[in-house]
């Protein structure tokens, strides 16, 4: 009996393993770039974990839907089934669609922001205008520490609509050696 399911699905059992494979090594590319990215523009560990598990859970769904095709799937099946879970996921993101910006402007910030942790930068914005270091980038929000000690958490998506000054650079460092130097004194 199982001999005969193997033997039944023996070309499929093959071209999944090739997918397998492939997968395995896009996602050990893909992962390795990130992660050279990520230390050359020092970019926190935290983010680059986050958007390696970005690309593995890509991965993962593209491995699905091919595995669909290798073992007999239609086009017109598998249509139905993601239309049908789109509609579904569109009625809920809809409700959602603040979160969904903001992690789509943390895989933005990424790969293209020109700060990092520890700068001090001014957001101007008309109605909460903003002068902080940056303590944190996460997948929804920036932590921002006040010059009066507050963390303010900021939307990552406004952080793309907004105009953002550099005041310093790594001021997080020279305030530590500044309070070093001040308690020598």
């Amino acid at each position: 009996m199982i001999i005969k399911f193997f033997e039944t699905y023996q070309t499929q059992f093959i071209k999944t393993g090739i997918v397998i494979v492939v997968l395995l090594i896009i996602g050990l590319l893909t992962n390795t770039l990130i992660q050279q990215i990520g230390r050359k523009s020092g970019i926190n560990d935290a983010r680059i974990r986050l958007m390696r598990r970005y690309v593995s859970v890509s991965l993962l769904i593209i491995g699905v839907l091919i595995e669909c095709f290798v073992f007999g799937a239609q086009f017109q099946d598998i249509a139905v089934i993601f239309s049908s879970v789109f509609a579904i996921l569109g009625i809920a993101l809809f409700a959602i669609w603040s979160i969904l910006s903001n992690v789509t402007s943390g895989i933005i910030m990424f790969f293209n922001f020109p700060y990092k942790v520890g700068d001090k930068i001014a957001i101007h914005d008309k109605d909460f205008p903003v002068t902080a270091i940056i303590e944190d980038i996460r997948a929804f929000q920036l932590h921002l520490r006040l010059e009066n000690g507050d963390l303010v958490t900021y939307p990552n998506n406004l952080m793309l609509q907004k105009a953002v000054t550099l005041v310093e650079k790594d001021a997080i460092e020279s305030e530590n050696t500044d309070d070093d130097g001040a308690d020598a004194v």
